[in-house]
């Protein structure tokens, strides 16, 4: 290891992530939290890159846990449920555009999609490859149904495009109820976090205030003060959040100070039991149908990404004892 203080973490210092965050997680949520009667908080939080970064270098793709002090712990289905609000059963968010090929190896262009989808073809400047610019669906579609706004889908990476792939859930905007948005979710920020750990991978895309809300209700000492009431879905407590985007660096080697000091007494394993808590909990997400989905292992799926939902390895957050671990 040598004198470095560095090597000692898997991510190479500020610039591997803090700074280059892409602000992409949250198109589609509100849309499909509004299909259910349910709507989201309109202010969201801004995230604290730092506090965001440090954590993700805990991250173990080997386990899709967080590896800490005392011992390993995780971003489960249950906290998508409580802290989004969004359904964890239902179809998977899977699949591929039917004919899909036929447009492709026949020449056919694949912006075509829309006019059939949706009765209207972008200009050809307003498509790259397979997406489309999201400041052309604003514009075409100005008038939107009651309750719905413009922050209805995925974006890409690089937040300002929409995938083709989307296509057939706008076109069947009743039906977005009836999917898994919640392991979806899950699954596209297990497979974010995973590919960041490779620290030649610089940016870190995904539903990124799931993480941070998780962290604020798991981790009181890294909680932002004044923030105290607790609204449905839980993750809009930290609504107006904003940390500042200065001393970065500085505030990113507290924090894994702050980290590497954690003790047992420090994390919350059962944050959502408490009678306050319960009390704007929407009825629908203790149902038994969604409720035993929490503790399954199981596997996350949104489209080709296919992710582990080991809580196996995190049974006290389910109010059980862990096991010890037996060496291979």
């Amino acid at each position: 290891m040598g004198d470095d203080p560095g090597r000692l973490y898997r991510l190479d210092g500020v610039a591997h992530i803090a700074g280059v965050i892409n602000n992409e997680p949250r198109r589609c949520i509100s849309n499909v939290r509004r299909q259910q009667g349910m709507r989201l908080d309109e202010r969201w939080f801004r995230l604290d890159e730092p506090l965001v970064s440090a954590f993700v270098e805990r991250w173990r793709p080997e386990t899709h846990t967080f590896h800490m002090s005392f011992g390993e712990c995780t971003i489960t289905l249950q906290d998508v449920a409580y802290q989004l609000g969004l359904p964890v059963d239902g179809h998977y968010v899977s699949g591929c555009l039917t004919d899909f090929h036929l447009y492709i190896e026949g020449g056919r262009p694949a912006r075509q999609w829309f006019h059939e989808l949706l009765g209207v073809v972008p200009p050809e400047n307003q498509v790259q490859k397979f997406a489309v610019n999201c400041t052309w669906f604003q514009e075409t579609f100005g008038e939107c149904p009651d309750g719905a706004d413009e922050e209805t889908l995925f974006a890409d990476k690089s937040g300002n495009r929409i995938h083709i792939r989307w296509l057939p859930y706008v076109a069947r905007l009743e039906e977005m109820g009836g999917y898994s948005w919640g392991s979806a979710a899950l699954a596209w920020l297990y497979r974010c976090m995973c590919q960041v750990a490779n620290r030649h991978v610089v940016k870190l895309a995904g539903p990124l205030q799931l993480l941070q809300s998780w962290i604020f209700w798991k981790f009181p000492s890294f909680r932002p003060t004044g923030y105290d009431e607790i609204r449905w879905p839980l993750s809009s407590r930290w609504s107006g959040y904003n940390p500042g985007i200065s001393n970065k660096g500085p505030r990113v080697q507290m924090v894994r100070l702050k980290i590497d000091l954690l003790q047992p007494r420090d994390f919350i394993w059962i944050p959502y039991s408490a009678l306050h808590v319960i009390q704007v909990v929407h009825p629908e997400v203790l149902e038994p149908r969604h409720t035993m989905l929490w503790r399954c292992v199981t596997s996350l799926i949104s489209f080709a990404v296919v992710e582990w939902h080991q809580v196996d390895r995190v049974l006290p957050q389910f109010g059980g004892v862990q096991p010890p671990r037996v060496p291979p």
